[in-house]
């Protein structure tokens, strides 16, 4: 079951969620079809909670949101963007665990 606090990510609510925050912005792009992002989906949704507030954990869905995930240069998934003051700031590709995402998270608050 997905966290409430996590942001489904498209072009529509793109400004609003990642670009006009004041708050940093983790963005996974992921797919149904794969497997490692099924397997940190867990982690995604336990840091959405414990950052509630504090950062904007969000997913997009490269097969539904293509020319989004194009735009950020994602050539594999999992792809975690981290963004602060609406700029890429960080970059994470493949599947991490919740200790590492954590080192990576805290740099930003």
């Amino acid at each position: 079951m997905a966290s409430e606090n996590v942001a489904i990510i498209n072009k529509e609510n793109f400004d609003a969620l990642v670009q006009n925050q004041d708050k940093p912005v983790l963005i996974d792009f992921w797919a149904e079809w794969c497997g490692p992002c099924k397997a940190i989906a867990p982690i995604i949704d336990e840091l959405a909670d414990e950052y509630a507030g504090r950062f904007i954990i969000g997913k997009c869905d490269v097969d539904e949101n293509m020319p989004l995930a194009q735009s950020f240069n994602v050539m594999s998934i999992p792809t975690m963007v981290v963004l602060k003051d609406g700029k890429e700031a960080e970059r994470v590709v493949g599947a991490r665990g919740k200790a590492d995402l954590k080192l990576i998270l805290d740099k930003y608050l």
